[in-house]
Protein backbone atom coordinates (compact mmCIF):
# COMPACT_ATOMS: atom_id res chain seq x y z
CA UNK A 1 0.00 0.00 0.00
CA UNK A 2 3.19 2.65 0.79
CA UNK A 3 4.32 2.21 -2.39
CA UNK A 4 0.79 2.44 -4.46
CA UNK A 5 0.96 5.69 -2.03
CA UNK A 6 4.30 6.77 -2.69
CA UNK A 7 3.86 6.89 -6.81
CA UNK A 8 0.80 9.69 -6.00
CA UNK A 9 3.61 11.89 -5.80
CA UNK A 10 6.76 12.55 -7.31
CA UNK A 11 7.82 15.38 -5.06
CA UNK A 12 8.38 13.27 -2.21
CA UNK A 13 9.12 9.91 -1.00
CA UNK A 14 7.28 8.07 1.07
CA UNK A 15 10.10 7.56 4.09
CA UNK A 16 10.47 11.66 3.73
CA UNK A 17 6.81 12.13 3.53
CA UNK A 18 6.81 10.28 6.72
CA UNK A 19 9.51 12.56 8.23
CA UNK A 20 7.56 15.74 7.22
CA UNK A 21 4.00 14.53 8.70
CA UNK A 22 5.91 12.79 12.20
CA UNK A 23 7.35 16.75 11.94
CA UNK A 24 4.14 18.56 11.53
CA UNK A 25 2.09 16.26 13.84
CA UNK A 26 4.35 17.71 16.53
CA UNK A 27 7.58 15.63 17.06
CA UNK A 28 10.18 18.26 16.59
CA UNK A 29 13.29 16.14 17.80
CA UNK A 30 14.93 13.38 15.33
CA UNK A 31 15.41 11.06 18.03
CA UNK A 32 11.75 10.95 18.44
CA UNK A 33 10.78 11.12 15.02
CA UNK A 34 13.12 8.05 14.55
CA UNK A 35 11.33 6.46 17.35
CA UNK A 36 8.03 6.86 16.25
CA UNK A 37 9.26 5.83 12.61
CA UNK A 38 11.57 3.02 13.81
CA UNK A 39 14.30 4.64 11.90
CA UNK A 40 18.11 4.17 12.66
CA UNK A 41 19.86 7.28 13.43
CA UNK A 42 21.88 7.56 10.33
CA UNK A 43 18.56 7.06 8.44
CA UNK A 44 17.15 9.97 10.27
CA UNK A 45 20.32 12.17 9.77
CA UNK A 46 20.13 11.60 6.13
CA UNK A 47 16.29 12.49 5.73
CA UNK A 48 16.36 15.24 7.91
CA UNK A 49 20.08 16.73 5.90
CA UNK A 50 18.11 16.31 2.72
CA UNK A 51 14.81 17.44 3.69
CA UNK A 52 16.75 20.96 4.96
CA UNK A 53 18.89 21.24 1.85
CA UNK A 54 15.77 21.35 0.29
CA UNK A 55 14.18 23.89 2.03
CA UNK A 56 11.37 21.89 3.53
CA UNK A 57 12.69 21.85 7.47
CA UNK A 58 15.06 24.25 9.44
CA UNK A 59 16.82 22.69 12.66
CA UNK A 60 17.12 25.00 15.77
CA UNK A 61 19.19 24.06 18.88
CA UNK A 62 17.20 23.64 22.03
CA UNK A 63 18.08 25.52 25.11
CA UNK A 64 19.32 23.87 27.47
CA UNK A 65 20.00 20.32 26.26
CA UNK A 66 23.34 20.94 23.39
CA UNK A 67 22.73 17.36 21.92
CA UNK A 68 19.49 18.47 20.78
CA UNK A 69 17.74 20.08 17.83
CA UNK A 70 14.42 21.46 17.38
CA UNK A 71 13.37 20.84 13.76
CA UNK A 72 10.60 22.63 12.30
CA UNK A 73 8.27 22.61 8.61
CA UNK A 74 9.28 25.78 6.77
CA UNK A 75 6.27 27.72 4.79
CA UNK A 76 7.53 25.45 1.54
CA UNK A 77 7.38 22.34 3.45
CA UNK A 78 4.24 22.39 4.69
CA UNK A 79 2.77 23.66 1.55
CA UNK A 80 4.34 20.48 -0.04
CA UNK A 81 3.22 18.49 2.80
CA UNK A 82 -0.25 19.29 1.80
CA UNK A 83 0.31 18.73 -1.71
CA UNK A 84 1.25 15.28 -1.42
CA UNK A 85 -1.52 14.84 1.11
CA UNK A 86 -4.30 15.84 -1.26
CA UNK A 87 -2.50 13.56 -4.18
CA UNK A 88 -2.20 10.73 -1.85
CA UNK A 89 -6.11 10.84 -0.58
CA UNK A 90 -7.24 11.70 -4.00
CA UNK A 91 -5.38 8.56 -5.75
CA UNK A 92 -6.89 6.20 -2.25
CA UNK A 93 -10.75 7.90 -3.07
CA UNK A 94 -10.20 6.76 -6.59
CA UNK A 95 -9.15 3.19 -5.82
CA UNK A 96 -12.00 3.03 -2.97
CA UNK A 97 -14.59 4.31 -5.74
CA UNK A 98 -13.71 1.11 -7.31
CA UNK A 99 -14.86 -0.98 -4.61
CA UNK A 100 -18.67 -2.19 -3.95
CA UNK A 101 -19.66 -0.03 -1.11
CA UNK A 102 -17.13 2.82 -1.13
CA UNK A 103 -19.27 5.04 1.41
CA UNK A 104 -19.09 1.71 3.83
CA UNK A 105 -15.17 1.29 3.25
CA UNK A 106 -14.11 4.99 4.13
CA UNK A 107 -16.64 4.85 7.42
CA UNK A 108 -14.41 1.45 7.94
CA UNK A 109 -11.36 3.13 7.24
CA UNK A 110 -12.01 6.19 9.78
CA UNK A 111 -12.88 3.46 12.29
CA UNK A 112 -9.74 2.26 11.90
CA UNK A 113 -7.72 5.06 12.56
CA UNK A 114 -7.94 5.36 16.13
CA UNK A 115 -6.85 2.23 16.26
CA UNK A 116 -4.00 2.84 14.72
CA UNK A 117 -2.84 5.33 16.20
CA UNK A 118 -3.55 3.23 20.04
CA UNK A 119 -0.68 0.92 18.46
CA UNK A 120 1.64 3.73 17.27
CA UNK A 121 1.18 4.85 21.26
CA UNK A 122 2.05 1.51 22.52
CA UNK A 123 4.83 0.83 20.48
CA UNK A 124 6.10 4.49 21.42
CA UNK A 125 5.83 3.52 25.53
CA UNK A 126 7.64 -0.12 24.57
CA UNK A 127 10.47 1.86 23.26
CA UNK A 128 10.62 4.09 26.40
CA UNK A 129 10.45 1.02 28.48
CA UNK A 130 7.00 0.48 28.92
CA UNK A 131 5.38 -2.88 28.11
CA UNK A 132 3.62 -1.93 24.58
CA UNK A 133 3.73 -4.05 21.35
Amino acid sequence: MSSFLERSSSELSMAHYRVLSAISSGDERASRIARRLALGKPAISAAVTSLGQRGLLTRADVEGDLRATDLRLTAEGQALLQRVEAEMIQRLEHVVSKTADPLALMQHLEELAPAVEEVVAERARAGAGGDGR
